[in-house]
Parts: structure tokens; C-alpha cells; sequence
């Protein structure tokens, strides 16, 4: 999956003091690492490439899309978001479930074979 055009084009966060509590509080992640999970993208090591998906269920008022990543220490995490004004707006994080870790485990084990794939060709 490739990174949506709102994503590519963001130049930081906007933070609402309100959501960085609430996820604080509720599922013990700070923003630096909702940070780490769109900032960490090395070209060799594919462990921290985020996953997109849109999130339809939520989306009435602004688009809003899902992001699984991981942060530098390997914390892999499910965080809902909004792009405003080329600024990422996180509107929740949580750590990923058994689903979603499966699922970002098995992209992230694709990019790693089109990569090994790609080096012997």
C-alpha cells in the first residue's frame, strides 16, 4: 500500500491537548510516538513502513484514515488520523490487536520478499 497524497505532503503534527490526554490516559501512548510511526520510514530495514487503510466507519465530516506502525523501540501501534492544513491530526492511537498485528506483519513480510526479490534481479 502506498502513502496516501495528504500523508506525502504534511509538514508536522497538529496537536488537540484534549486527544494527546486521552490517549495518554486511556492506552499509555505519548505523541512522540505517534510521531516515530509516520517519521520512521529507513529505505533497507522495512520493520517501520506504516500501513494505510481509510477509515469509512468514522469518515462523515473530514477524511480520515487508519496508519499501523511501529514506533523506534517496536511499540506497533493502530492510530486514526485527519490531515488539516498539511498537518497531521491524531484523533486516537492504541497498540495493534492480534488482527491488525497479523496483518501489518504479514505487508511488512511482503516488502521485505519484493525487496529480496528485487536485489537478485
Amino acid at each position: 500500500m502506498n502513502t496516501p497524497d495528504q500523508v506525502s505532503d504534511v509538514e508536522g503534527f497538529d496537536w488537540d491537548e484534549g486527544n494527546v490526554n486521552k490517549n495518554r490516559l486511556k492506552h499509555d501512548v505519548e505523541k512522540n510516538e505517534c510521531e516515530e510511526v509516520f517519521i520512521n520510514k529507513p529505505q533497507i530495514i522495512f520493520d517501520d513502513e506504516p500501513v494505510y487503510f481509510p477509515d469509512q466507519k468514522h469518515s462523515v465530516d473530514e477524511e480520515r484514515m487508519r496508519v499501523h506502525g511501529a514506533t523506534l523501540k517496536g511499540r506497533l501501534l493502530a492510530m486514526i488520523f485527519t490531515v488539516r492544513q498539511q498537518r497531521i491530526r491524531v484523533i486516537s492511537v492504541r497498540d495493534q490487536n492480534k488482527k491488525e498485528r497479523v496483518r501489518y506483519k504479514a505487508y511488512i513480510n511482503s516488502l521485505k520478499d519484493n525487496h529480496e526479490k528485487t536485489k537478485k534481479t
